[in-house]
């Protein structure tokens, strides 16, 4: 999986520090990167503050092939992300003309016309040289700059946005998962088993995942990779060891 190119998400926003909020694209955009073959390796969750945008920003733009951004691109005083991917980049936050042109068009053909005021007009200002993604929900796009994608924070939105950019992406091999449940197994008696199933399959990730449910407990077992082959060959001995173990695997059951 080493060889696919790299992803990073910094998902900005107070509101989903402070728990007012719960974060929906996380999941959403690390199933689709890994469809697409480029494994998101980290995500990060930061303020509405100008020098942690910005620090975090440079950090991790220079550490992965990929990095995407949920939130902080709507017309408030608080969505500050435009601006501060300007800044990181060094380069000017000014009007798009092509956003700008399509938020104005929308806005006056509204029944009757909307206001092109200034806060909607932030919403069509980026860094110079910006890229535009397009938003078939709301018209208000995100945009790329370098190896940086700007998506909107509700989740329809983001999601539709990423979808818009996701033929652009240049991905690796697409990354295969097979999970294997075990109901009434407790990680503690399959520890040391999985490191030895690990450890024949180095470019497959294997992870354990224990679950409590009202119906009973138990662990699932996840094989991840590139290589679709290693992958089933781990489930596999995966369930073998189970069954080994006293128990019935169950392959592929939702959690």
């Amino acid at each position: 999986m080493s060889a696919n190119p790299t992803a990073c998400l910094l998902i900005i926003g107070n509101e989903i520090l402070s728990g007012r909020t719960q974060d929906a694209n996380l999941a959403y955009l690390a199933r689709r990167l890994g469809e697409i073959g480029i494994p998101l390796r980290e995500a990060r969750v930061i303020p509405d503050v100008r020098e942690v945008i910005v620090a975090t920003l440079n950090e991790v733009r220079a550490r992965y092939d990929h990095v995407f951004t949920t939130g902080g691109i709507g017309p408030t005083h608080d969505d500050i992300t435009s601006e501060c991917v300007a800044e990181a980049f060094g380069v000017p936050w000014e009007p798009h003309p092509e956003a700008w042109e399509r938020l104005q068009r929308h806005y006056a053909s509204m029944t009757p016309p909307g206001d092109f005021n200034a806060a909607r007009q932030r919403m069509a200002t980026m860094p110079r040289g910006a890229r535009l993604i397009a938003n078939v929900i709301s018209i208000a796009p995100g945009f790329t700059i370098g190896n940086v994608h700007v998506l909107a924070g509700v989740p329809r939105i983001c999601q539709a946005m990423f979808e818009a950019l996701a033929p652009e992406l240049k991905g690796g091999a697409p990354v295969h998962a097979r999970s294997v449940h075990a109901h009434g197994l407790a990680e503690g008696r399959i520890a040391e088993g999985l490191a030895h199933i690990q450890a024949r399959y180095p470019q497959t990730e294997i992870g354990s995942y224990p679950f409590y449910r009202a119906q009973g407990n138990g662990v699932v077992l996840v094989a991840k990779g590139t290589d679709a082959a290693a992958v089933e060959e781990a489930a596999r001995d995966i369930a073998i060891f189970i069954r080994a173990c006293g128990h019935m695997p169950v392959e592929g059951e939702p959690e």
